[in-house]
């Protein structure tokens, strides 16, 4: 049996679920060609892994991957890079005629989605976006229970999601911090869930208002806690016997490899101060969007809650679904390394129109993100991927609508305008 070759490029935290994967599990099927990261430390730690697994692949920093991929030619190319990156290597391969796979956002704006629209249509090659929440079993079962028209037809869906303040915090210390770099919590974070409402109601959304602001993360909740001596980031900070939000790199010894270890290559801080004034992206925002269908759904995010999980009705012809889910807390990042898993506390509940509420027993699964890493995995990298009835394997398409509704989000924050999310491509550029 031929191997699939792949190349990785982005070596971060997430970056290790695919490794590890590929050298484990999938070994007897897959072949590591390539490895690209910027950053040189971080490179030559997982060129030292590759070989110990027994690969021997070629390495690259992000000047020499086009000429990379030529000389090794790989199957797949897997993106888990900086978001605003994304472009920059996906288009090099889907020209070079490599499938890819990226993690989530697809991207963080309009001109780098039309960008990777027009080398998608051009190269006719396969571009998979890894929503790993597809797959995590309660979810699966509510695309089951609104197909089978549980409730009848979807008019309205209220969905919260609540990031708490070990989880949330993280986006605001990292690169995150920055929408030029993440496209801000409503395309890096709520592309899982505009995602997520997209699939369940089987629609494609048409127009969207927001409203979202910086509150909490911000210098007036450091003087209230009276963290006035803090500096640019945690690592041998003043306040870090004092501030509940100090993350101790040196005592994270994933995070310290990965990062700390390697930060005299690109200066990139893993634990910058999540009070400061540079930040620019939002840590509460409320959105509203429109569906072809006539479902309309009001979404909030808020990031500094004091736990973490979310809440989603679905309202219908007949009747209302409901499902709540509480997650436990985890430093963002270390989400791809093993042995960290999200636990879940799950309900679902049907109350139809004219009869008796009821409670529908809940599939549990294993590993991060509620099952759904593990389940993607068999999707991306198995020989004979499992049947997947339910259409959790998300293209270039399911990406591209995703993302539009958080960039058409911010751009609705900036204007305060109604935006049509059709109108932020070109037409003859927007997949369906």
């Amino acid at each position: 049996m031929k191997k699939t070759s792949y190349f990785q490029v982005g070596l971060g935290a997430r970056s290790w679920l695919y490794s590890l994967a590929l050298g484990d599990r999938y070994r007897a099927a897959s072949e590591l060609v390539g490895l690209c990261d910027r950053n040189a430390g971080r490179l030559a730690q997982r060129m030292g892994w590759a070989r110990s697994a027994g690969f021997d692949p070629l390495s690259c920093g992000p000047e020499g991957f086009a000429d990379a991929l030529r000389a090794v030619r790989p199957d797949v190319v897997i993106v888990t890079t900086d978001d605003r990156d994304h472009d920059a290597y996906i288009v090099p391969a889907l020209d070079a005629g490599c499938d890819v796979v990226t993690e989530k956002p697809l991207t963080i704006d309009a001109p780098r989605l039309e960008r990777i629209l027009r080398a998608q249509r051009q190269s006719g090659r396969r571009l998979r976006v890894t929503f790993n929440y597809r797959y995590a079993p309660v979810r699966a079962q509510l695309k089951e229970l609104l197909s089978a028209g549980t409730i009848g037809d979807v008019i309205s869906v209220d969905f919260e999601w609540l990031l708490d303040t070990v989880h949330g915090a993280d986006y605001f210390r990292r690169w995150h911090r920055r929408k030029e770099n993440s496209g801000g919590l409503l395309v890096h974070k709520a592309t899982h869930h505009f995602d997520l409402v997209n699939w369940w109601l089987g629609s494609l959304p048409r127009r969207v208002r927001a409203t979202g602001a910086r509150r909490y993360y911000v210098p007036e909740t450091a003087e209230r806690l009276e963290l006035t001596r803090r500096g640019e980031r945690c690592l041998d900070c003043a306040e870090a016997a004092h501030c509940p939000f100090h993350l101790n790199l040196r005592a994270r010894k994933e995070l310290a490899s990965i990062y700390l270890a390697h930060e005299e290559h690109d200066g990139y801080l893993r634990d910058r101060c999540v009070f400061s004034p540079e930040i620019d992206i939002e840590d509460a925002a409320s959105v509203l969007v429109e569906y072809e269908s006539g479902a309309q759904l009001a979404y909030s995010l808020n990031a500094f809650m004091p736990y973490e999980g979310y809440r989603i009705a679905f309202n219908g012809t007949r009747g209302r679904l409901e499902h709540e889910a509480r997650e436990s807390s985890y430093v963002s990042g270390d989400d791809g390394i093993p042995g960290l898993f999200v636990k879940e506390a799950t309900e679902i509940l049907v109350f139809p129109h004219f009869g008796k509420a009821y409670a529908v027993p809940v599939r549990e699964g294993e590993g991060g993100h509620g099952g759904g890493d593990k389940l993607l995995l068999a999707d991306l990298l198995a020989p004979a991927p499992p049947p997947d009835p339910l259409g959790r394997a998300a293209d270039h398409v399911a990406g591209a609508w995703s993302v539009l509704v958080g960039i058409a989000a911010n751009r609705a924050i900036e204007t305060g305008e109604t935006v049509s999310v059709a109108g932020l491509v070109r037409e003859d550029l927007l997949p369906r």
